[in-house]
């Protein structure tokens, strides 16, 4: 389940300059990525996340948006959350990441649970696609 806290202004500084560290680090193991709409999404197969890299911080350090994930079975995953930067939210940032979500399920012919609620909106809110015959109820 999708978790929503409120971090203060020193956490999300931390955080954010964290994740910026962290995403510089592992994406040499990117082992794909695509652009949807105008972002580009990163999908990092080793960390099982998804990553928009949303810009500069002001400080030199770049912000990611993230979207986790799990293997539950040898076929399947839970769609387990989406982080967005209060600072680029809005901005279809957290699509995009569900969006290349749905793309890794068709590709790799996966079942999903989804436990994050955006994801679940996500979903509902495209009913032309066929993700609905990815998820598990």
């Amino acid at each position: 389940m999708c978790r929503v806290f409120v971090p203060s202004e020193m956490a999300l500084k931390i955080t954010s300059r964290l994740f910026g560290l962290t995403h510089r680090v592992v994406s040499c193991h990117t082992a794909s990525s695509s652009c949807s709409g105008r972002f580009k999404v990163q999908h990092d197969r080793q960390n099982r996340r998804f990553t928009v890299t949303t810009g500069s911080s002001g400080e030199g350090d770049s912000e990611c948006a993230m979207l986790y994930y799990r293997f539950t079975g040898q076929k399947e995953v839970d769609l387990m959350s989406t982080f967005v930067p209060e600072t680029f939210r809005g901005q279809g940032i957290a699509a995009a990441l569900s969006q290349a979500a749905m793309d890794f399920l068709a590709e790799e012919q996966l079942k999903a649970r989804v436990s994050c609620w955006y994801i679940k909106k996500y979903i509902d809110e495209q009913p032309e696609q066929q993700f609905k015959d990815f998820i598990i109820s």
